[in-house]
């Protein structure tokens, strides 16, 4: 005797209803990278000052992850640098904060914009970023000039106030050579005083 589709229909509804009452599985993690430090430094690679990257690793909560494993990345070519370790990459394990540092950079003597690769991952889940830096050969804010320069420069500059500041005392501050008379001194003498009508 086959099963009709009205004697299999309690049997549909109590498997549907079975179903729906597992439990739904949970997403996967997401895992944030999150740069802290070194995006947008600039570094002196002649006088080997430099900002080191550091990253944070959160949860989709953004609390820290400790034991995350970060990986830094650097260029192949162009302006770039080695690690401590003599790779162009790094990896490190986060701490209880969350964080990787990537300190002790080599920069090569090549100026121009450093993209720093960041990968992290936890618990199979994976984030990137990119730092992004800039190599010059000479400090950001000085111009290009050494200590002596500058110091030749202020030291001009002043020698040049005291000239003028001579030149206006012996002319008394006019063009021309004459002197101005000597105003006469005033005196200020007590005289008796007078009450009456005005």
């Amino acid at each position: 005797m086959r099963p009709t589709a009205r004697s299999c229909a309690p049997a549909i509804c109590l498997l549907l209803i079975n179903l729906c009452r597992l439990p739904a599985q949970a997403p996967p993690p997401t895992l944030n990278l999150v740069i802290v430090e070194g995006d947008g430094a600039i570094n002196n690679v002649k006088e080997r000052v430099n900002r080191e990257p550091i990253v944070q690793v959160e949860d989709e909560n953004h609390k820290p992850i400790a034991g995350a494993a970060v990986v830094f990345f650097l260029p192949n070519q162009g302006p770039s640098g080695v690690f401590a370790n003599g790779s162009k990459s790094l990896t490190l394990t986060t701490g209880p904060d969350g964080r990787a540092a990537a300190s002790a950079i080599k920069r090569n003597n090549l100026s121009g914009q450093m993209q720093i690769r960041v990968t992290a991952s936890f618990a199979g889940q994976t984030a990137n970023a990119i730092i992004t830096q800039t190599n010059v050969a000479a400090a950001a804010g000085a111009g290009g000039l050494s200590a002596t320069a500058k110091l030749l420069i202020i030291l001009g500059v002043a020698g040049a106030a005291a000239a003028a500041g001579a030149v206006i005392a012996t002319r008394g501050g006019s063009s021309s050579s004459s002197t101005p008379p000597a105003a006469p001194p005033i005196t200020i003498t007590a005289g008796s005083p007078t009450v009456g009508a005005p």
